[in-house]
Parts: structure tokens; C-alpha cells; sequence
């Protein structure tokens, strides 16, 4: 593996945004790799062929990936190691990927923790998922300020919001939703109700008192958010002070739902 031309390399990369140029064995990767076996395929002509061009793997974990495939030992970091994880997998390199989720698993923190569930989620791995939730509902209020959290996903955000472990207040938890709609309305240049709709019935509005769902309904009608059915069925739980009849909106307090006088009839209590 080089980063300067020699003789004997035989492929050049151009990787990543920077385009940065990395040269190496074309045979040893190809025996090492499926992927780089049917991205190189045979030999042709003699010099040095046209550069592969792979602008979506970063640069440092692209030389990740060939220390791996060079030496079968790779130096991670915790800020590029969950790019090595993608790669790897992406490479269907097996053994680096395990490599990859042990050292996630031991450096991660409140500003990794979104990032990784957002590629556990991503890729399906499942045990990873379970690490970051946990971590999450142990660390709910720091992880929600972070900005991986407001570039999750939104079926990695459903998997957050489904949890009666998190330790965080419902109406902080209807802010951070709309936080995280604004910034994905920004980037999709769509509106924030559309950009919220897959997560917002895991909000749990008959949890907030009376005068907090006055105050949610006036900002719904400022910038729509929630679907005015979802509001009316919280009301429905105060006006007839029963939990149960709520059928889209649950009612189960999380770990850090703060008391308020009407949860003593929603009958439902944290388990």
C-alpha cells in the first residue's frame, strides 16, 4: 500500500471528495477482497491503468481498509471508525467489521452514540442498535442535544421514540422532534409536518398537562407539526380521564416523564 507511486504498484484510487490518490497492489487486493476482485477484474495492457475513481468512502478509511487488507491489523479512531464500519461492510470484509463494531462499542459516547445507532440502523445490526438505545436511555438529554441526533433518520429516530426508557421529559422530547423536522425540512426543501410525519405519533401528548397541550396546539397552528387528529385524541384522555381511550396517542410514562396532577388517571404506569 502506498501513497506515492512505486513500480510496483498497479492501481491508483481516487477517493473521496478530497481526491486524494492512493496506489496499490492490484493482486493482493483482489485475493484479499471479493469486491476489489470484481471491481478490478483482469489485468489489461501494461503501465498503470486508469485510475478507480470511489468518491464515497473518505480517504482515511479507504487506507483503513487497505492496512487491513495489507497487514490483517488495522489502527482505528474514534472519529473515522463508524466510515471503516461502512466500508467494511460495504467490501464485505467480515473480520474488519467485527474489529470496527468492538472498538464502537468500546469508545462510544454522547457524540458518537447517534451516529452509530444511525448506521446500526442503516445496515441492520442489530446488537449495535441495541448498545446505542441502551446508552441513549442512560444518557437521554445530552444525546438529544447533539448534532447526530438531529441528522438521524427517521426510522432511526422511531426506534428512539418507541422507548419507555428514555430519560427525558415528553415536552422536551416534542421539541427535540421539531428541531430535528426544521433541520430535515432544510435539507430536503420540504415542509416540517411532511418531514415529521413517520415519527410524530410516538410522541406522547396525553402526558403533558392541559396548559402545555394548549400552548402545542397554538404552535401547531404556527408551523404545523403534529396532525390535529393526534392533539384531539390527547385531549379526548383529559376530557374523559381515562388513558386507555387514546388509540393512536400512547399514554405509558417513560423513565423521566416528569409527574403532573393528571397522570394519576391515566393509569398507566411506567413497567
Amino acid at each position: 500500500m502506498d501513497e506515492k507511486p512505486e513500480i510496483q504498484s498497479d492501481v491508483c484510487f481516487v477517493v473521496g471528495q478530497e481526491r486524494q490518490e492512493v496506489f496499490a497492489h492490484r493482486c493482493l487486493l483482489a485475493c484479499r477482497c471479493n469486491f476489489f476482485q470484481r471491481l478490478l477484474g483482469p489485468k489489461l495492457g501494461s503501465g498503470m491503468p486508469s485510475p478507480v475513481v470511489l468518491s464515497t468512502v473518505p480517504a482515511e478509511a479507504f487506507l483503513a481498509v487497505l492496512e487491513f487488507l495489507y497487514t490483517n491489523s488495522v489502527r482505528l479512531h474514534r472519529h473515522s471508525v463508524l466510515e471503516v464500519l461502512t466500508a467494511a461492510i460495504e467490501y464485505g470484509l467480515e473480520e474488519l467489521r467485527e474489529l470496527c463494531l468492538e472498538f464502537v462499542v468500546k469508545v462510544l459516547d454522547v457524540e458518537l452514540v447517534c451516529e452509530a445507532l444511525q448506521v446500526a440502523v442503516t445496515f441492520g445490526l442489530g446488537q449495535l442498535q441495541e448498545r446505542c438505545l441502551a446508552f441513549i436511555e442512560a444518557h437521554s438529554q445530552e444525546a438529544l442535544r447533539t448534532r447526530g441526533f438531529l441528522e438521524l433518520s427517521a426510522p432511526a429516530l422511531l426506534s428512539l421514540l418507541r422507548s419507555d426508557k428514555l430519560r427525558v421529559d415528553e415536552a422536551e422530547l416534542v421539541l427535540a422532534a421539531r428541531s430535528w423536522a426544521r433541520v430535515g425540512a432544510a435539507v430536503l426543501e420540504r415542509p416540517v409536518a411532511e418531514v415529521a410525519a413517520p415519527v410524530v405519533r410516538e410522541l406522547r401528548l396525553a402526558l403533558l398537562a392541559p396548559a402545555e397541550l394548549s400552548a402545542l396546539e397554538e404552535q401547531n397552528q404556527r408551523e404545523p407539526l403534529i396532525p390535529v387528529e393526534q392533539i384531539v385524541e390527547a385531549w379526548k384522555c383529559h376530557a374523559l380521564r381515562r388513558g386507555d381511550v387514546a388509540r393512536g396517542a400512547p399514554c405509558r410514562r417513560r423513565r423521566g416523564t416528569l409527574p403532573r396532577e393528571h397522570h394519576c388517571f391515566l393509569d398507566l404506569p411506567f413497567k
